[in-house]
C-alpha cells in the first residue's frame, strides 16, 4: 500500500504537551500513510493563542484539508481526544475513523473535581519548576527518542486551567452519539482514570471497540510506542478495507 491509496492520519496532543508528543507514530506511519499531528491553541508553536474548543476544530480541520486526501482518521490523546470528539460532532465529513486513546471518562459530575481543583492550583507554581519536574519525570520514565521533541516544544501550563474549565463539564459518552464514523477506544491497560467510562462510551456508538495496551498507563504512546502504533495502523487498515 502507498500513499498515494491510503487514509490521512492527524494526530491531536494531549494536556500541556505538543504535536511533538506523536513523533514516533509519525515517523512509524509516514511511509504508508499521509500524517499530521497539530499544535492545538495555546500549545507548541500556537502558545500565544487562547484557548478554545471551537479554534481546536478549525485547527483539526485545518490540517485535514492540507492533507488534500479526503476525511481523515483523526487519533485524540486525553486533551485532544475530547478536542477530536467536539471536531467529529462539528465536521463529521471530515472524519473517516476516530480513536479517542485516555478519553473515555465523563468529564461530568464528581469524577471532575480534583482537576478543577489541579487546573486552580497550577498557575500558582512558577513554570521554571513545573518545566523541571515535568522534564526529570519524562526523562526518568521513558528513552531519550520517545520524549525528545515533547521536551524540545516545552509546555502549555498557562493554558491549562483555560482548557480543562472548557472540557470539564461537557462529555460523557452521549458525546459519541454524534461521531458518524467508526471509533477505536484505545486505552492504556493501567490508565484506571480515563479508561473509566470506556464501556459506556462504547456501548453509545454502533460501531465502537475498546482495545488496551498491556500495562500502559495514560501516556500509553509513550509507555509502548510499537503497540500504539501497530494500534492506529491496524485500525487504518480496516477503515479502508471496509470501504
Amino acid at each position: 500500500m502507498t500513499t498515494a491509496d491510503s487514509l490521512p492520519i492527524v494526530f491531536v496532543h494531549g494536556t500541556r504537551f505538543s504535536a511533538g508528543q506523536w513523533s514516533m507514530q509519525l515517523a512509524a506511519l509516514r511511509g504508508e500513510f499521509d500524517v499530521a499531528a497539530v499544535d492545538l491553541p495555546g500549545h507548541g508553536e500556537r502558545a500565544a493563542d487562547p484557548w478554545s474548543l471551537s479554534s481546536s476544530t478549525r485547527i483539526i480541520a485545518s490540517a485535514v484539508d492540507a492533507l488534500d486526501r479526503g476525511p481523515a482518521l483523526v487519533v485524540g490523546h486525553s486533551l485532544g481526544g475530547y478536542a477530536s470528539l467536539e471536531f467529529a460532532r462539528r465536521c463529521p465529513h471530515h472524519v473517516r475513523g476516530l480513536i479517542l486513546a485516555g478519553a473515555s471518562a465523563s468529564t461530568r459530575g464528581p469524577w471532575a473535581t480534583p482537576y478543577r481543583w489541579a487546573a486552580k492550583l497550577v498557575p500558582r507554581i512558577p513554570v521554571g519548576r513545573l518545566t523541571r519536574w515535568n522534564d526529570r519525570l519524562l526523562r526518568r520514565l521513558y528513552p531519550p527518542e520517545v520524549v525528545e521533541a515533547t521536551i524540545r516544544a516545552g509546555y502549555a501550563f498557562h493554558t491549562l486551567p483555560a482548557a480543562w474549565d472548557e472540557v470539564l463539564g461537557r462529555f460523557d459518552a452521549g458525546a459519541m452519539r454524534h461521531v458518524k464514523a467508526p471509533v477505536l477506544i484505545l486505552n492504556g491497560e493501567k490508565d484506571t482514570v480515563f479508561r473509566a467510562g470506556e464501556a459506556d462510551f462504547a456501548r453509545a456508538h454502533p460501531h465502537a471497540r475498546v482495545e488496551l495496551i498491556p500495562r500502559a498507563r495514560h501516556l500509553a504512546n509513550f509507555d509502548d510506542p510499537d503497540a500504539f502504533t501497530d494500534a492506529v495502523r491496524r485500525f487504518a487498515r480496516q477503515l479502508l478495507a471496509d470501504d
